[in-house]
């Protein structure tokens, strides 16, 4: 990803909190050089101080098959905004979109193991829905072992972290003011939620 100097994220702990805030990514690969995307919920983990991502395919998805063939790069994006000429002190000025992404790059392996199936889904279950999780441990094996046929399960060990946030840093006080002002009265939650980044960067 290109990230000029001015936008670049450092701080491990504050991509890993982005991440799993908007956890909700789109991974994408390469297989018989045409990229291939499917979107997913992700469980994101620092396990010894490497990020590990972990999510399902249902089986049908045809990404399942080749995805350890091939590296994989998973992208976390939200909130975003068009950002408006008028919050600009000069005349001549242009609009731009102000954003927050992450791409994380890795390599996949797939959890063949119903014991490691089973760990991941209690994990996505504690990730999501805590309320489900008194149920599903109610649930027979028989149906959880029936459900999991139905999915493949995979981990990707992330080698290259990258993020950017490019929130209007190279603009006056003044107009960061106005900008974080005329996001903050939009109707749209995605603005609303881009001016509070702004506010704490």
């Amino acid at each position: 990803m290109y990230i000029p100097t001015q936008f670049k994220v450092k701080d491990q702990q504050q991509i890993l909190g982005f991440m799993q805030r908007y956890s909700f990514a789109t991974l994408v690969t390469a297989a018989d050089r045409l990229p291939v995307a499917t979107h997913l919920p992700f469980h994101i983990e620092l396990r010894e101080g490497t990020v590990i991502l972990s999510s399902h395919f249902a089986k049908a998805n045809p990404q399942a098959q080749k995805l350890v063939d091939h590296p994989a790069l998973v992208i976390f994006n939200e909130p975003h905004a068009y950002i408006a000429p008028k919050n600009y002190d000069k005349q001549e000025n242009v609009p731009t979109w102000n954003y927050i992404a992450v791409h994380a790059y890795g390599k996949a392996t797939i959890l063949h193991q119903e014991t490691q199936q089973l760990e991941l889904m209690e994990k996505m279950i504690s990730t999501y829905d805590q309320d489900y999780l008194e149920q599903w441990a109610g649930l027979s094996m028989a149906f959880k072992l029936k459900m999991l046929k139905g999915i493949v399960a995979f981990e990707i060990t992330i080698n290259d972290l990258q993020a950017q946030q490019k929130l209007s840093q190279n603009k006056t006080e003044n107009e960061r003011r106005k900008i974080v002002n005329d996001l903050e009265n939009s109707k749209h939650s995605t603005e609303q939620d881009l001016a509070f980044y702004m506010k704490h960067t």
